[in-house]
């Protein structure tokens, strides 16, 4: 029996692509960027799997350039870069890998919270120029942890993750913006649901952990930075363009906030020459959050599992669309 054809946008970790390898007829894309859009929708033609990832937009052009497609597989927690609904109506399963991010996720937030907070990187850089020439009084004077006020946009699992760290270890009050309530949260670590401008207006340090959608995009814009506190620090582990990236730059270019620690950042990758990356009080990482071992290799597991289930035209472990299962591609 012949083994199913499935294109890999590219290599990620061996414990999920071997798995791939041995079960089906896959090609993966060698490259270190992402195939090209002529390409990918070239090598697409007559697959029954894909295994993307955020970098490829799965639109309808692309899935009606795929007759046989049955699944894709995203290796990511998001999903932004596929059009579900589009996938839905032509029977086509999208699966995720949610669930095993939540930890170092909110590390990575704090690490870019504190880093941001105490102008790491500014002080590395001034020791690299030459300006550090002896113990400074008045020098690389940054922003206090205990006892602050922490803001959660969108109080889910990682936000309250990154509360959570945040409240036990620096005794911080936690205020949180979202839809929903976290009475959990509110419950163990005392957290406030709180609108908006409130969040903005009272909190230190201001973290994004909501989902990207036309309601989040901009959410981050000049007029919501009027309303920060001149010492607040904002930290950006959800998706880029949740903030206006020019206003980003004009608010810490005025001292309008302190500084911006950012894992994600619109367009991304930055390119080098862009004014953000000029500023002394922006922390900008290359979208690294869930780059370790463990998170990795455990998002390599889902997506194989993914891949492979719906490939059998089984339920996903973890399933974005499940409705589609009514008109699912044999």
């Amino acid at each position: 029996m012949a083994k199913p054809k499935v294109f890999v946008t590219r290599p990620f970790p061996d414990v999920g692509l071997k798995r791939v390898l041995a079960e089906c007829d896959a090609e993966v894309w060698p490259g270190p960027l992402p195939p090209p859009r002529e390409v990918l929708l070239e090598k697409v033609r007559d697959i029954e799997g894909l295994l993307s990832m955020l970098t490829e937009q799965i639109d309808a052009e692309l899935m009606d350039a795929a007759p046989r497609l049955k699944v894709i597989s995203n290796y990511a927690v998001g999903f932004n870069n596929i059009d579900v609904a589009a996938a839905t109506e032509r029977g086509i399963a999208v699966g995720n890998t949610p669930g095993v991010l939540t930890d170092a996720t909110a590390d990575m937030a704090f690490c870019l919270l504190i880093a941001a907070a105490r102008r790491l990187l500014e002080s590395y850089h001034d020791i690299l120029a030459g300006k550090w020439r002896t113990w400074e009084p008045m020098g690389w004077i940054g922003q206090d942890l205990v006892g602050r006020t922490l803001g959660v946009v969108g109080m889910g699992r990682i936000g309250t993750a990154l509360a959570r760290r945040c409240h036990g270890g620096w005794g911080m009050r936690v205020l949180y913006y979202d839809v929903r309530a976290n009475e959990e949260a509110e419950r163990t670590l005392g957290a406030q649901r709180v609108d908006f401008d409130t969040l903005l207006a009272e909190s230190d340090f201001v973290s994004i952990h909501t989902v990207l959608n036309e309601e989040t995009r901009g959410m981050f814009g000049r007029d919501a930075f009027r309303k920060m506190k001149r010492t607040a620090v904002l930290v950006n582990t959800a998706r880029g363009p949740i903030v206006d990236t020019d206003a980003l730059v004009e608010a810490l270019r005025s001292g309008e906030i302190f500084a911006a620690g950012l894992d994600v950042t619109d367009p991304e990758p930055l390119p080098p020459d862009h004014p953000l990356l000029e500023l002394p009080n922006a922390v900008v990482a290359p979208h690294i959050a869930s780059a370790t071992v463990t998170s990795r290799n455990a998002m390599a597991e889902i997506a194989a599992d993914n891949l492979l289930l719906g490939l059998q035209n089984k339920p996903l472990r973890a399933w974005v669309n499940p409705e589609v299962e009514p008109r699912w591609r044999r």
